[in-house]
């Protein structure tokens, strides 16, 4: 065993070890903050599932994680793991053995895992009704130390032993009926070095600038690479799935920040991100809340900021879109605004309502105590930006009428956002059935800010001096730590979270007020080089809240990089 690990070392408990492609990974998260003891092999089709439970012969093995391999290591010898391709793993050990076990224990008519010998081949093969997939172990080298649980029904210890003592070499495949056995004749380690390239020329594309000013870059470009899959079931594009942790799926607003961040180094990858949602556009023009392999939902939207996205993408993207992409982009862009403008404007109002915190992507924001059917200032922001690509669109397109019929929109919801929802100092929300005011201290609040310059100069110098009031030690909290509504692990009622960071930062800079925006950027980077890629964090300890693996802050922490980068190379 003679292979060297290559990159970063990141803790299992808080990132997957996977493959960019697969659908499987390696983790102890077996479901939604859940942790097992050990590591599981894991599947994303249908659902996160653990299908396979991985146990070294001795106890007390430390785990070593890579992006290219995985290792168990004990004074009595060592397993490593990596991949082979997309939907098979390769495991060798050296005087370390391994119990692979069926993690469910109980086999029903509708669930659990079965366990067999196939004749044709000597393999044995576990099925689990919970992916609907068959994965098959192969001895490739050495022998088997034992089995039980083969053929059995009902309750029973499902499991293979391979032997501490004696070298040995295994593959396990996922794969659906009558696949005939991978046969790649590749070492182990020739695999190893083969996924040490892809990843690094990954990582060389994403983050060519990175260096000792962005420790966490590589680890960033990781959690992207890591989280992408094939496509398969409703994900008919390569995806990047927010996490392979629980968080398994692509919404409608998170997709943008992965598509931002690889737009200049992945552009097809990039490009594929953005346009994922608009693959399952509705009649009416709507995007659906979320889609992932087996499963669209439509019981919410996501707010629309992907005219703010399409703009910040095509700056990034080496190439122009060709007339056909530009076409196609503009038609969907338009469906989804009409979205908007017809099913959630009351006939004779201006401004446009959700539903449910669930639009606006800030779920239980306090924006949304009391009325939650409301018309809100962040939510018309959006919409301007967008309706203002859309003109920009059109003109590329030579309609000038359209161009002009969007304009016009953008000016009326404009104007509509601050005559109806700006009282001189703040935005407030306005209930969509009777009009009725209510204020919050959220940070959803000062969203508008994403119209820079776009708005008069005293409502971004009050938009400004209230975000100063969110900016803790580590960036801009989504209620101020003082407020009576804030909790520390209260989801978008006290954490920092990555897209409003991005957000708010690119108004901030994009209306004059570069110190401030300048600090958001760097306390939120220095967040993640610290605690790394969290759903979201506590905005006074810093620490890393629920899914720990999650690609729209990577993706963030990549923007916000890159751009100090940038700006540091140019001064």
């Amino acid at each position: 065993m003679t292979v060297a690990p290559s990159g970063p070392t990141f803790p299992i408990q808080d990132i997957p070890f996977s493959y960019r492609g697969s659908w499987i990974n390696i983790s102890p998260v077996v479901a939604e903050k859940t942790y097992a003891d050990d590591l599981h092999l894991v599947s994303h089709q249908t659902g996160l599932h653990p299908v396979l439970r991985l146990t070294p012969s001795h106890a007390g093995a430390a785990v070593i994680a890579t992006p290219t391999l995985l290792t168990w290591d004990h004074a009595a010898g060592r397993v490593d793991l990596a991949y082979e391709s997309t939907d098979t793993i390769r495991l060798r050990g050296d005087g370390l053995g391994l119990r692979i076990a069926a993690a469910a224990t109980t086999l029903t008519p509708f669930s659990g895992t079965y366990l067999y010998r196939d004749p044709v081949d000597g393999s044995h093969v576990f099925t689990s009704y919970e992916t609907g997939r068959r994965y098959r172990v192969r001895v490739l080298r050495g022998e088997l130390e034992g089995s039980a649980g083969v053929e059995a029904l009902g309750a029973a210890d499902r499991h293979l032993v391979l032997p501490a003592g004696r070298p040995w070499e295994i593959s396990v495949e996922e794969y659906e009926t009558a696949r005939r056995p991978s046969v790649s004749t590749a070492s182990f380690d020739h695999l190893v070095r083969a996924a040490a390239a892809t990843f690094t020329a990954f990582a060389d594309a994403v983050a060519p600038w990175r260096g000792p000013e962005t420790p966490a870059a590589e680890l960033a470009a990781y959690v992207l690479w890591s989280a992408t899959v094939d496509p398969a079931g409703f994900l008919t594009r390569p995806a990047v799935l927010m996490s392979k942790h629980w968080m398994d799926k692509v919404w409608s607003w998170d997709h943008c920040f992965n598509a931002i961040a690889l737009a200049a180094g992945q552009p097809e990858l990039g490009w594929h991100q953005f346009q994922l949602p608009f693959d399952h556009q509705d009649e009416t023009g709507a995007l659906p809340d979320s889609v992932t392999h087996s499963e669209v939902l439509y019981n919410y939207v996501k707010p629309p900021i992907h005219g703010w996205a399409l703009r910040k993408l095509r700056q990034q993207m080496p190439r122009p879109l060709d007339r056909d992409e530009l076409a196609t982009t503009y038609d969907r862009l338009a469906r989804w605004t009409d979205f908007w403008l017809a099913a959630r404007r009351v006939p004779g109002h201006d401004l446009p309502h959700y539903q449910h915190g669930n639009d606006s992507g800030w779920d239980n924001a306090t924006t949304f105590d009391g009325r939650r059917v409301i018309e809100t200032a962040d939510l018309a922001a959006f919409l301007v930006t967008q309706l203002r690509q859309l003109a920009d669109l059109a003109s590329e397109l030579h309609q000038p009428e359209a161009a002009a019929r969007w304009s016009h929109t953008a000016e009326q919801v404009r104007s509509a956002m601050l005559d109806r929802l700006w009282t001189g100092e703040r935005f407030t929300a306005r209930s969509a059935e009777t009009g009725e005011p209510q204020a919050s201290t959220s940070l959803l609040d000062l969203m508008p800010i994403i119209l820079g310059a776009d708005l008069p100069s005293d409502v971004v110098a009050a938009l400004a001096r209230r975000i100063e009031t969110h900016l803790t030690a580590h960036g801009v909290a989504t209620e101020p730590v003082d407020s009576p509504h804030y909790i520390a692990d209260g989801y978008w009622r006290g954490p920092i979270w990555a897209p409003a960071t991005v957000l708010v930062e690119d108004g901030l800079r994009s209306a004059g007020h570069i110190d401030l925006a300048d600090e958001i950027s760097h306390r939120f980077r220095a967040l993640c080089e610290k605690s790394g890629f969290a759903e979201n964090f506590d905005a006074e300890a810093g620490t890393g809240l629920r899914d720990r693996a999650y690609t729209w802050t990577a993706s963030s922490y990549l923007i916000l990089a890159a751009a100090h980068e940038r700006r540091r190379v140019r001064s």
